[in-house]
Order: C-alpha cells, then sequence, then structure tokens
C-alpha cells in the first residue's frame, strides 16, 4: 500500500539537497532511505506522546457524535460546520477537574497525560515482554502527526472564519457606548477594542485561516505550525491577561502547534543559534493506485467543505445572522439614543436625580430589536463573552455581557397594528450552557458566570402564557421567519421549533408598552405596565451622541 519516502528540508545555503540518488542536482527530491535507528528513550517519549495526542485529537463529548449525525448537509448552518471543528478532548474521569482542582481548565491536560504516562511504560513493557519492537516508528510518526495536524488544521479553520468575516467581536452597541468605561469588565474593553477595528480583526482570521489551511498540506506544516504557535500564543496570553474565557481552547492549539514542530527543533538550532547547516529529515509514506486516489478525493471534499463552503456559510451569517447579534431589525423610527425627560410610575412622576434608583437614566434603540435603559442600582452581572450557538435574539447578549453600571437589555417583539412592543430581559440569573458540544477542554459548556447583586422573585409579575395575546402571536407569525431566506437553516429551524418548550423552562422578567413616535422618532412615548405591573409613563427625546469612533463599511447584520 505504501513505501517510506524521506525528503530534506531546509539548509544554511537555502537549498534543498539529499544524498543516496543519481542525480545531484540543487533541488529537493525524493529518496528512499533507511531510517535511522531510534533511541529506547524515544521509543518510550513517543508512546506516551502518541497516547496523550490522539486523546488530544478525539472528541470526548457523545453530544459532538449527536450532532454529527443530526446535520443536515442539504441546508447547513455555519454553525454546524464550527461545531464539527470545536471540540473537547482528552481523558475527562473527574468532572473537569483533578482531585476537586480545575487548575485554571487545565485539569483535563493533567489527567490525560498521566494516564499516557502509564499507558506509554504499559506498551513499552508489552512489547519487550513480546519481543516485537516496531522497527518503523518514522511511519507511526506520520500517522500521529497527520492526526494532530488535521484536528489543528480544521479548529483553527473554525475560529479563524469567524474574525475574517467580522463577527466574534461586534463594533459596540448603542447601549455599551452609553456606558461608563468604569461600568465595562476587561474582557469586554478587548473585545470591544477589536470591534471598533474590523479590518484588524479580518488580519488575525486571515493568519488564523492561514495557518490552518497551511497544515493541510504536510510540506507546509512547518509554515503552519509556526503561525499558528505565534497567533494563538498572543491569544491564549489575551485571555489570560482580560479573563477572556477560551484561554485553555487557545492553548489547546498551542500545544498541537509546539508538538507539530518537534522535527524542526534541532534544525532551527543549528542554524539559527550555532549557524551550522542544518536539514530537517521528514518521512512520508509514498500511496500508489487505489489509494492514493481515495486519499487525493477525500483531501480535496475537506477542503471544498471546510473552506469553500465554510466560507460561503460564514459570509450568510455575517450578512443575514451574525451569532452574536439579534437578527431581527428593530423598528427604523425608534433607533437612537435617547435622554428621559419624563418618567411616571402609577401615575408619579420622578424626577432626574442620579441618585434615585427607579427612575431610568438615559435610554437607547438598537438597530436591532433590543431597547437598552440604564437605572442606578446594582443588577446581576454576566460575565460570559456573549457568544455560543444561541438562535433566538433574546437568548443573544453580547449587548449585556460585562456591562455594569445598572444596564439593563430587553429584546423586544413589535405589534405594528397597536404600536405596541413586548420586552422581555435578555439576562437570566440560570444562564445558557453554551458551546454544548465542545465537552470538556474545549470550553463547552460552561454557563456565562454570573454575580448575583439583587435578589429576584422567583417567578416574574407577568408570565409568558399572559405577555403576548394569542391574536398579536397570530400576526407576529413564526419568528424563525424573520431573517432572510438564506438564513433558514434546519439549525436555525430546528431550534425554533422548541421555542416554547425552552421557554418555558426560562425565569424572565417582561413588560408591554405602547409606543408613539413623534417628529420621526425625536420624541417617543411609552405607555404600559412594567415587569412589576406598575404603570408606566415615560417620555423620551432623541439625543444625537458625536461618538469619535466610525463603524465603516464592515457592518454585519441586515437591518434596513
Amino acid at each position: 500500500m505504501a513505501e517510506s519516502t524521506n525528503i530534506g528540508q531546509g539548509s544554511a545555503a537555502g537549498t534543498l539537497t539529499q544524498t543516496g540518488g543519481t542525480d545531484k542536482q540543487n533541488t529537493a527530491h525524493l529518496d528512499v532511505q533507511i531510517t535511522p535507528r531510534w533511541q529506547g528513550y524515544q521509543k518510550v517519549l513517543f508512546r506516551i506522546a502518541f497516547i496523550f495526542f490522539i486523546a488530544l485529537s478525539v472528541p470526548n463529548n457523545p453530544l459532538w457524535y449527536s450532532h454529527v449525525f443530526r446535520i443536515d448537509w442539504t441546508n447547513l448552518d455555519y454553525r454546524d460546520l464550527y461545531d464539527i471543528c470545536r471540540f473537547g478532548s482528552g481523558i475527562n474521569l473527574f468532572g473537569n477537574s483533578f482531585f476537586g482542582y480545575r487548575l485554571l481548565g487545565f485539569a483535563n491536560w493533567l489527567t490525560t497525560l498521566l494516564i499516557a504516562t502509564a499507558g506509554g511504560l504499559i506498551w513499552t513493557w508489552l512489547a519487550k515482554a513480546a519481543r516485537r519492537i516496531p522497527r518503523n516508528f518514522e511511519r507511526w510518526y506520520y500517522w500521529l502527526n497527520l492526526v494532530v495536524r488535521y484536528r489543528a488544521g480544521l479548529g483553527i479553520i473554525g475560529f479563524g472564519f469567524t474574525k475574517l468575516l467580522p463577527v466574534q467581536m461586534p463594533y459596540p452597541s448603542l447601549g455599551i457606548l452609553d456606558t461608563n468605561y468604569g461600568d465595562l469588565t476587561s474582557q469586554k474593553i478587548f473585545w470591544m477594542s477589536f470591534g471598533i477595528v474590523p479590518w484588524y480583526q479580518i488580519f488575525a482570521g486571515v493568519l488564523e485561516v492561514a495557518a490552518g489551511a497551511l497544515l493541510l498540506f504536510r510540506k507546509t506544516v512547518g509554515i503552519g505550525a509556526a503561525l499558528l504557535v505565534g497567533t494563538l500564543g498572543a491569544i491564549a496570553v489575551v485571555n489570560f491577561a482580560y479573563d477572556g474565557g477560551v484561554h485553555v481552547y487557545s492553548s489547546y492549539f498551542v500545544l498541537l502547534g509546539l508538538f507539530l514542530l518537534v522535527p524542526y527543533y534541532h534544525p532551527f538550532a543549528r542554524v539559527f543559534i550555532h549557524q551550522l547547516p542544518a536539514q530537517v529529515n521528514l518521512t512520508f509514506p509514498r500511496f500508489n493506485g487505489l489509494v492514493q486516489y481515495a486519499r487525493v478525493t477525500i483531501k480535496s471534499l475537506i477542503l471544498f467543505v471546510f473552506i469553500g463552503v465554510f466560507f460561503y456559510l460564514q459570509l450568510i451569517d455575517f450578512l443575514y445572522d451574525p451569532y452574536k447579534q439579534p437578527s431581527t431589525a428593530g423598528v427604523k423610527e425608534l433607533r437612537g439614543n435617547y435622554q428621559v425627560t419624563e418618567f411616571r410610575l402609577n401615575g408619579r412622576e420622578i424626577a432626574f436625580n442620579p441618585l434615585d434608583s427607579i427612575r431610568w437614566q438615559s435610554a437607547t434603540f438598537e438597530n436591532w430589536s433590543t431597547l437598552s435603559f440604564r437605572v442606578n442600582r446594582p443588577l446581576a452581572l454576566d460575565l460570559s463573552n456573549g457568544g455560543g450557538d444561541p438562535k433566538r435574539d433574546v437568548n443573544r447578549t453580547f449587548e449585556l455581557s460585562g456591562v455594569a453600571g445598572g444596564q439593563r437589555a430587553f429584546h423586544y417583539y413589535v405589534d405594528t397594528v397597536s404600536n405596541t412592543l413586548y420586552l422581555e430581559d435578555k439576562f437570566k440569573l440560570i444562564p445558557d450552557a453554551r458551546n454544548v458540544t465542545a465537552g470538556a477542554g474545549g470550553d463547552g459548556g460552561a454557563r456565562s458566570r454570573t454575580i448575583r447583586t439583587l435578589s429576584s422573585v422567583d417567578e416574574p409579575a407577568i408570565s409568558r402564557e399572559e405577555w403576548i395575546p394569542a391574536d398579536v402571536k397570530a400576526r407576529l407569525g413564526n419568528e424563525a421567519e424573520y431573517v432572510h431566506p438564506r438564513a433558514r437553516t434546519t439549525r436555525r429551524l430546528r431550534e425554533f421549533a422548541r421555542a416554547d418548550e425552552l421557554a418555558a423552562r426560562e425565569t424572565r422578567e417582561r413588560f408591554i408598552v405602547q409606543y408613539q413616535a413623534l417628529n420621526g422618532g425625536d420624541r417617543v412615548i411609552l405607555n404600559g405596565i412594567d415587569e412589576n405591573r406598575d404603570s408606566l409613563y415615560v417620555v423620551l427625546d432623541r439625543v444625537e451622541k458625536d461618538y469619535k469612533l466610525s463603524k465603516g463599511k464592515l457592518e454585519a447584520g441586515n437591518y434596513r
């Protein structure tokens, strides 16, 4: 099926040479050679590494396999391919901890390493006892290298496409821009620093996708692995510094990249430190006949799906359904920043006072279906990055996560017949689990962390059943169809088919107001009942904020 082929790569003089053949020209060519004998300690280390990296390269979560088998390949969502690329791995014996210690999320790695060490030593003992020691460790190494580089390559391509078409770190919403700098978490500040410069985010995406693509070709593994370590190393450090939440997953790619660079360490040291000629010797199997055709076919299919199709699906997501922003357009005439000119609760006017804990301090209507307002009292804080895989707009919380200062965000449905807004709080005291298919080691299943600083009732004053009347629900139609037809993926339709079931598990505060937009929305009057069933009357006057930031032309979503 295959025979061992050795290729030399690189020298101090900049030419590729190889001995043993009849052709002595200064160009690289293939030549069959006897592979060097491995030392005893190298064999032991290899066996440990083999078990360790195979365990780190294979999904460890049954939900991942369930997801793969349920994918509708005729109507793909970008998240379908993303979840194939993103998964946790390793041996998880102690519930994502090591005897009760999470070790900053790296407990799974330590468990896997200890088991791999034990397995490698047992493997060595069995090999000596049976007197069957494989002669060609190079071939074993090639197949391990193949698994690791495809795992790293596809994983970082999935990671990179969310930056290449900038949706991972959105431009700050109006509500966030109306928040004091000191009321933002360090993670939020860093993510926004990327969001305000989308071309830099695109550059980071180019580096990640390029690294992944290079890893899929065995002759460019060295370049791809070096690019991977440099790019993801910076991201890992940033996540440690800013508490970004994906330090384990980014470090994971650094580890895989460092392993792929093992054959290059000694030659690099000879060239760049000792300034001596050096050569990298890599052994590749030579495939023939049907096996070669199958190899080319499988590789071509992988490139087509995970680069070509993936890019198209990410483009659709960027244009119509950016995963961190609500996809539904808000009421056009309401969009903007507002000062609260008049505020009445149960008929009693509450004058402006920056220390008042009930009166709204300011309000914003986003381009999408969110109303946010600020109150002067401590609220529960969502410490997630607002990511994950929700399709329902109410669960997309980037505009709320990491934002303190009494900022509240409510998703709304609008009945244009009666000019009524039906609003529900985007914050949930018990947040959803995100990236559930990732499993242990992939930052999966971790709930959006919250800090509870305000007591809350167990049941909202306005229940979901009485919130929106049946005739209004009929007029609102199917929320799954609010987006462009190209974004109506099977994944989206499945989630909305379970919307009532999912919503029944949620505890959210809700309120209902009718709105009047005067002078094209320069003045907006809201009149209804709030989340405590108190009568609410609010007069909002539009204010123009002279922000020095510019969105540019790269805006995700379709809110026209």
